[in-house]
């Protein structure tokens, strides 16, 4: 295997990344995004410090540390052109996408061309830590019923048809009413914002679904125990991915905590589209 490269975001993935690393004895290096990364989660890894407008700076120093393959974990919170202060290398890049740019996915996407064109091999986090995968079926003790099942069957719809545009993984449904889409905000302050809507009876479902189309290589769906805290205390009753398309971190972790907390978290297949296709996810994965 040759050095892997960690360009580091928000969240746990970086740091399970570089641990991974470590158990395999695999050499790695983390660029680590300022305003983005955690400095607790990459401390033990070899790492270095990087605006994400300093492409120029960030390239030349995985090259320097001998980086075969690189790796995108964790989400980056977009920030304006004034927070971007780019460098020339960055201003070129975003004169070449041009619209690509305007969306997640299209960014992302035109990044994983750039990376490539340097050089490097562009590998998804689901390569080196498989068993984050989401696999199909229900992880906790506590059930959805008829009516949750009906809220992840509109969740999935909206998610795929945002995804279609571009515009995000998310959406919370509560009894068949869209309490919030997620856009550049991110999940945690979808779910915030939810929580100030939600209605009297059941609480709501988070459906996070892969873009349609999208490369698997960046920004697919993820989900931990933070993310099941956030939902229950934004008053949801569960949680529903797409199988084999979005990451769960510590999947045990997390069922524990969804059953502690009274959520039901579910993992349903890329195609299902019904109420009766998602309950058939109900008797697997625990």
């Amino acid at each position: 295997m040759g050095k892997l490269g960690i360009l580091a975001g928000q969240g746990e993935l970086p740091g399970l990344l570089a641990a991974s690393c470590r158990a395999l004895g695999r050499d790695h290096f983390v660029v680590a995004f300022e305003g983005q990364a955690s400095a607790a989660t990459i401390a033990a890894a070899p790492h270095a410090w990087f605006r994400l407008g300093a492409t120029g700076a960030a390239l030349e120093r995985l090259k320097a540390e001998g980086v075969d393959e690189l790796v995108m974990a964790g989400a980056i919170r977009r920030p304006s052109l004034a927070e971007l202060r780019p460098d020339l290398r960055t201003v070129r890049f975003f004169a070449k996408v041009g619209i690509a740019a305007l969306g997640d996915d299209g960014l992302l996407s035109a990044v994983i061309r750039e990376l490539e064109a340097e050089g490097f091999r562009v590998i998804g986090a689901d390569r080196i830590l498989a068993d984050l995968l989401a696999p199909s079926g229900l992880y906790t003790c506590v059930r959805p019923d008829d009516g949750a099942l009906g809220d992840i069957a509109r969740g999935l719809e909206i998610a795929r048809a945002l995804g279609r545009l571009d515009v995000g993984q998310g959406v919370i449904v509560q009894q068949g009413l869209v309490l919030g889409v997620e856009a550049i905000e991110g999940t945690d302050a979808l779910l915030a914002r939810a929580g100030a809507l939600r209605r009297e009876g059941p609480g709501g479902v988070l459906v996070k679904s892969c873009k349609p189309g999208q490369d698997r290589r960046a920004d697919l769906p993820t989900i931990g125990v933070a993310t099941v805290a956030r939902a229950a205390s934004s008053g949801l009753r569960g949680i529903a991915i797409e199988a084999g398309h979005a990451l769960v971190l510590g999947r045990a972790d997390v069922a524990a905590e969804a059953d502690r907390l009274g959520l039901f978290v579910l993992a349903v297949d890329a195609g299902a589209v019904s109420v009766e296709e998602i309950a058939t996810a109900l008797g697997g994965a625990r």
